[in-house]
Protein backbone atom coordinates (compact mmCIF):
# COMPACT_ATOMS: atom_id res chain seq x y z
CA UNK A 1 0.00 0.00 0.00
CA UNK A 2 1.41 3.49 -0.67
CA UNK A 3 0.79 7.21 -0.18
CA UNK A 4 -0.06 10.20 -2.01
CA UNK A 5 0.68 13.65 -0.70
CA UNK A 6 -2.65 15.71 -1.30
CA UNK A 7 -4.14 18.35 0.65
CA UNK A 8 -1.03 19.01 2.81
CA UNK A 9 -1.58 15.00 4.00
CA UNK A 10 -0.63 11.28 3.07
CA UNK A 11 -3.08 9.52 1.75
CA UNK A 12 -3.48 5.47 1.34
CA UNK A 13 -3.21 4.34 -2.09
CA UNK A 14 -3.74 0.78 -3.96
CA UNK A 15 -0.83 0.49 -5.37
CA UNK A 16 -0.10 -1.59 -8.61
CA UNK A 17 2.95 -2.98 -10.45
CA UNK A 18 3.58 -2.31 -14.26
CA UNK A 19 4.76 -3.92 -16.78
CA UNK A 20 8.36 -1.78 -17.33
CA UNK A 21 8.15 0.10 -20.80
CA UNK A 22 11.39 1.34 -22.84
CA UNK A 23 14.66 1.39 -20.14
CA UNK A 24 12.43 0.97 -16.98
CA UNK A 25 13.06 -1.30 -14.46
CA UNK A 26 10.71 -1.21 -12.11
CA UNK A 27 7.26 0.82 -12.62
CA UNK A 28 4.47 1.28 -9.76
CA UNK A 29 0.72 3.58 -10.22
CA UNK A 30 -0.35 4.48 -6.74
CA UNK A 31 -4.58 5.16 -7.35
CA UNK A 32 -6.06 7.54 -4.73
CA UNK A 33 -10.06 7.22 -5.93
CA UNK A 34 -11.19 10.14 -3.79
CA UNK A 35 -9.24 11.94 -1.19
CA UNK A 36 -11.01 12.62 1.82
CA UNK A 37 -10.51 16.30 1.94
CA UNK A 38 -10.83 17.82 -1.83
CA UNK A 39 -12.54 15.16 -3.38
CA UNK A 40 -9.83 14.51 -6.23
CA UNK A 41 -8.94 11.55 -8.24
CA UNK A 42 -4.97 11.02 -8.09
CA UNK A 43 -3.29 8.39 -10.16
CA UNK A 44 0.79 8.87 -9.87
CA UNK A 45 3.28 6.65 -11.98
CA UNK A 46 6.06 6.28 -10.75
CA UNK A 47 9.27 5.11 -12.92
CA UNK A 48 13.25 4.16 -12.27
CA UNK A 49 15.07 3.74 -14.69
CA UNK A 50 18.47 1.47 -15.22
CA UNK A 51 20.41 4.53 -14.26
CA UNK A 52 18.28 4.49 -10.55
CA UNK A 53 16.79 7.93 -11.99
CA UNK A 54 12.88 8.37 -10.70
CA UNK A 55 10.39 9.65 -12.95
CA UNK A 56 6.51 10.46 -11.78
CA UNK A 57 4.02 11.53 -13.88
CA UNK A 58 1.42 12.65 -11.95
CA UNK A 59 -2.42 13.14 -12.93
CA UNK A 60 -5.95 14.38 -11.11
CA UNK A 61 -9.45 14.09 -11.99
CA UNK A 62 -10.75 13.57 -15.59
CA UNK A 63 -7.00 13.19 -16.92
CA UNK A 64 -6.64 10.92 -14.10
CA UNK A 65 -9.17 8.48 -14.41
CA UNK A 66 -8.60 8.05 -18.40
CA UNK A 67 -4.70 7.28 -17.23
CA UNK A 68 -5.43 4.59 -14.94
CA UNK A 69 -7.41 3.44 -17.86
CA UNK A 70 -5.10 2.97 -20.09
CA UNK A 71 -2.45 1.75 -17.58
CA UNK A 72 -5.42 -1.19 -16.41
CA UNK A 73 -3.90 -3.19 -20.01
CA UNK A 74 -0.09 -3.13 -18.09
CA UNK A 75 -0.72 -4.17 -14.47
CA UNK A 76 0.94 -7.25 -13.31
CA UNK A 77 -0.47 -7.13 -10.01
CA UNK A 78 -1.20 -5.23 -6.82
CA UNK A 79 0.56 -4.84 -4.10
CA UNK A 80 -0.92 -5.71 -0.39
CA UNK A 81 0.86 -5.05 2.49
CA UNK A 82 1.89 -8.47 4.80
CA UNK A 83 -0.55 -7.80 7.87
CA UNK A 84 1.48 -8.54 10.90
CA UNK A 85 -0.52 -9.94 13.93
CA UNK A 86 1.09 -10.51 17.16
CA UNK A 87 -0.88 -13.60 18.41
CA UNK A 88 1.86 -14.83 21.08
CA UNK A 89 2.46 -12.63 23.99
CA UNK A 90 1.47 -12.60 27.65
CA UNK A 91 -0.35 -10.19 29.67
CA UNK A 92 0.93 -10.82 32.66
CA UNK A 93 2.81 -8.17 34.95
CA UNK A 94 4.36 -8.58 38.22
CA UNK A 95 3.34 -5.32 40.29
CA UNK A 96 6.34 -5.24 42.80
CA UNK A 97 9.62 -4.90 42.59
CA UNK A 98 12.47 -6.60 44.99
CA UNK A 99 11.79 -4.17 47.78
CA UNK A 100 7.97 -4.58 48.17
CA UNK A 101 7.78 -1.17 46.40
CA UNK A 102 4.44 -1.50 44.01
CA UNK A 103 5.20 -0.89 40.71
CA UNK A 104 4.62 -2.40 37.31
CA UNK A 105 7.69 -4.67 35.84
CA UNK A 106 8.09 -5.59 32.47
CA UNK A 107 11.17 -6.86 32.70
CA UNK A 108 13.32 -10.32 32.90
CA UNK A 109 11.82 -12.00 36.27
CA UNK A 110 14.49 -14.57 36.86
CA UNK A 111 16.66 -10.75 37.25
CA UNK A 112 14.66 -9.93 40.45
CA UNK A 113 14.80 -11.38 43.82
CA UNK A 114 11.58 -10.72 45.79
CA UNK A 115 11.62 -10.82 49.14
CA UNK A 116 15.27 -8.81 50.12
CA UNK A 117 15.53 -5.99 52.24
CA UNK A 118 17.92 -3.57 51.48
CA UNK A 119 21.01 -4.60 53.77
CA UNK A 120 24.66 -3.12 53.15
CA UNK A 121 26.19 -6.44 54.88
CA UNK A 122 24.23 -8.65 53.09
CA UNK A 123 26.76 -11.06 51.11
CA UNK A 124 25.27 -12.11 47.62
CA UNK A 125 28.03 -14.19 46.48
CA UNK A 126 30.04 -15.78 48.97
Amino acid sequence: MGYIHCCGALHKTKTFRIVPQDDFVLCEADYLAKCPVCGHTVVQLTRIDKNDNISVVRKINKKAKSFFQKLKTMILYEIRPINYNVINHGSFYLNYNEFGVKKRCYSNLNALKIGLAENKYLKLNP
